[in-house]
């Protein structure tokens, strides 16, 4: 649902992008106005934009756009459902169009906008003129206005191409398009935009890399640059601080002789940092850089970077973080929405790292195939949610042009998010691709010359993939990621995984998935194949756990995604433990289970207690699943004890919270009522109760957020459920829903 604030406005209006009073669209801006210069701000500019097809014109300032239809950013160009996406509903072009009026400040220093996603291809033109445009879809574009802008009436507009196109990256030039990769891609500007302004010189980047955490002498090295419009004649300093929710804990400061036209950089270091605390996945003490830049005595312009002083490191032995051993514990993540294909705005990506780390129990995400959003890698950070990050691509490595992409998608990708602690391998490969050693040489070393502190990697997968001549890489920084799609030897079988390749550290970076076991889990598949995805899930993880050459295991995959790839049905492949909607399916047990019942206790069934049609009629049966990190399970059925089970440590043995096997069932005749107790040291730690009876079942309603922001951009998730009298999952109804929506907002 989201919060529409002009749906029914006029379509030809005038905004002012305006300093400390004005407003862009429904966001205030407020800056500090400095002598003689621009003041720094920055803000989202997001609602008011006019849409419609691209048509002969539709760039130029005088085009008559009064029935274009009013829309917000993000945004995708077509209406989709949850299922039976067409891309011919968006392989075309497109436009976007807005009308504001530039007041002096904004027109007096540099102004600048940065698309932080459209797909796949955009051009930007400001009042007529070209200002900028670039393709892939996954990564910033920014275009400086700086002198191309009127008093009133100024004309932006994004001209977007939707088309499937060889040469940009991940787009394949064979099969038919609709399945040229295994993900949709739905155009449109899905992610937000923003406008800032800046002094004449100001900072433009800062990177702070920390050095020897370990050791006693630990500092971070704060590399800033300088971008100035014009020489600068006389003192220049650059000062950055450190704070850690608090005070001022360190200092350093550097002085320039003036400052040459482009780009200057400079290097500072900060140390004394023996009492900021490390960033770790169980406490992500997060910690503030701030550089400032003075001229002439006068502070001009500050940048601000959050991130963490940690160490991260993959060895032939395994993953190690700030010094002691982390076995690597997670899944990919797709980016797509049921509706709005990728247009979801912060809090929904941020929404997704929070399932991952907290519901799902992961130390770590693989960003499969493209670099996400900033929202959700922020969120990473601040939960201390481990990543992967790579750049776009699958299975396919184009022309010259293509491959020129890739160098450029590398480099923005890690001068974009170098900051994030979460981030702990750049993969600089397209995944699962062979050979290309030029091209892949060049990109390693770009990221090691961008970024020295961090490995880089790209998934291979197959005989010839593990047996690839390409590891070890340049300089020994690799990791050998490997996509392990070992068949089961038989169809009960344990799930295997090739041993560790030696000589390099050595990561799984996808396993089961629609490879291994079932084709897809739906919720209307059979309920076995629905319990089996947990089990497969588990024994992966069991066998990366068993060897300490293993640093971990990306298991495929976290949510279900729009493809129109094998295995998918009506344009969804349902592999993922979480479905698309972002509830988790049985196949989630597994991981949910996997936490410290300090934390809490879990009791998570891999079944539904369900005699209704489609559900097995004797129950759940003799090897029913139930996850749980207790220690016992005492299991009654009619208030009659059936059971005392113990995990089965045998089969797993190194599994921290192993599945509980028990005999449930049934007679025919029989719907009894099923009690789950768990202990806990002797202790009752939690007791779970499922009804058989469906005719005191409910509809549950519950949304993610309790307020939104009405501004057309905000939007939340609200789940509806069919439980039973114990808030138990209900599966397989039937029936049709009504639903009405009163207040500002769109359903």
């Amino acid at each position: 649902m989201t919060g529409m604030s002009a749906r029914n406005g006029p379509t030809r209006r005038r905004f002012l992008i305006g300093l400390g009073v004005g407003v862009i669209g429904a966001t205030s801006l407020g800056a500090v106005l400095l002598d003689g210069d621009s003041p720094a701000v920055s803000t989202t500019l997001g609602a008011e934009w006019l849409f419609g097809r691209y048509t002969q014109g539709a760039a130029d300032p005088d085009f008559d756009d009064t029935g274009m239809a009013p829309v917000t950013l993000p945004h995708c160009v077509t209406d989709l459902s949850w299922q039976g996406w067409q891309p011919a509903d968006w392989e075309r072009l497109w436009v976007y169009r807005q009308h504001f009026d530039a007041p002096a400040d904004l027109r007096r220093g540099r102004a600048f906008l940065t698309f932080d996603g459209v797909l796949s291809t955009a051009t930007v033109y400001l009042n007529g003129r070209k200002v900028g445009g670039g393709g892939g879809g996954y990564l910033p574009l920014t275009c400086e206005l700086t002198g191309a802008l009127g008093v009133s009436d100024n004309v932006l507009a994004v001209r977007v191409d939707g088309r499937w196109n060889q040469d940009v990256p991940p787009d394949l030039p064979r099969f038919p398009k609709a399945s040229a990769i295994d993900f949709y891609q739905p155009a449109g500007i899905y992610r937000p935009m923003t406008v800032r302004t800046t002094p004449k010189a100001y900072l433009s980047d800062v990177f702070t890399r920390p050095v020897d955490v370990l050791g006693p002498g630990r500092s971070i090295t704060v590399r800033c640059t300088v971008d100035a419009a014009a020489q600068v004649a006389g003192q220049v300093r650059l000062t950055a601080t450190l704070s850690q929710g608090g005070p001022e804990l360190t200092a350093a400061s550097v002085e320039l002789a003036g400052l040459q036209r482009g780009t200057t950089t400079a290097t500072l270091t900060l140390t004394g940092l023996a009492q900021v605390k490390l960033w770790d996945v169980d406490d992500p003490a997060m910690c503030d850089v701030r550089v400032t830049l003075d001229v002439g005595g006068q502070q001009t312009h500050e940048y601000a970077v959050r991130t963490g002083l940690r160490d991260a490191s993959f060895t032939q032995g395994g993953f190690f973080l700030n010094g002691r051993r982390l076995k690597l514990f997670g899944l990919n993540r797709h980016q797509w929405y049921p509706f709005a294909g990728g247009a979801m705005p912060d809090r929904v990506q941020r929404r997704d790292a929070e399932i991952l780390k907290r519901d799902l129990n992961c130390n770590m995400v693989r960003c499969s195939h493209y670099p996400q959003a900033g929202a959700f890698l922020d969120a990473c950070d601040e939960l201390g949610l481990l990543v992967w990050e790579e750049v776009p691509g699958w299975d396919y490595v184009g022309d010259q042009v293509w491959r020129d992409r890739v160098v450029d998608d590398v480099r923005t990708m890690v001068t974009r998010d170098r900051n994030h602690p979460s981030i702990i391998v750049w993969g600089t490969r397209v995944n699962e691709t062979l050979g290309q050693v030029d091209l892949y040489d060049h990109t390693d070393e770009l990221a090691r010359q961008l970024d020295p502190s961090r490995p880089c990697s790209g998934a291979v997968s197959g005989e010839r993939g593990y047996l690839s001549a390409l590891y070890p890489m340049t300089n020994g920084s690799a990791v050998f990621a490997f996509n392990d799609y070992s068949k089961l030897p038989a169809p009960d079988a344990p799930a295997p995984l090739r041993p560790p390749r030696s000589g390099v550290p050595y990561l799984v970076s996808e396993a089961i998935g629609s490879l291994v076991g079932a084709p897809s889990y739906r919720r209307t598949d059979p309920v076995a194949a629905q319990q089996d995805q947990a089990t497969l899930h588990a024994w992966v993880h069991e066998r990366a756990a068993s060897d300490d050459r293993y640093c971990g295991l990306l298991a495929w995959c976290g949510f279900d995604y729009p493809s129109g790839w094998f295995h998918s049905v009506n344009g969804v492949k349902y592999v993922g433990v979480v479905d698309f909607f972002r509830i988790p399916k049985l196949g989630a047990a597994f991981y949910r289970a996997q936490v410290d019942p300090a934390k809490r206790v879990v009791i998570e069934p891999a079944f539904y207690w369900d005699f209704g049609p489609g559900s097995p009629q004797t129950g759940p049966g003799p090897a029913a699943v139930i996850w749980s990190n207790c220690d016992r399970l005492k299991l009654y059925l009619d208030g009659r004890p059936a059971a005392s089970v113990r995990p089965d440590h045998i089969g797993f043995p190194h599994l921290a919270y192993p599945p509980f096997i028990a005999n449930l069932r049934v007679r025919a005749d029989e719907r009894p009522e099923l009690r789950i107790d768990g202990y806990r040291d002797g202790e009752l730690a939690l007791r779970r109760l499922f009804s058989p009876d469906p005719t005191q079942d409910t509809l549950a309603c519950a949304a993610d957020d309790d307020i939104l922001a009405a501004d057309g951009q905000d939007t939340t998730r609200i789940e509806i459920r069919a439980l039973d009298r114990y808030g138990a999952a209900r599966p397989y109804v039937q029936g049709s829903l009504d639903l009405a929506l009163d207040g500002p907002g769109v359903l």
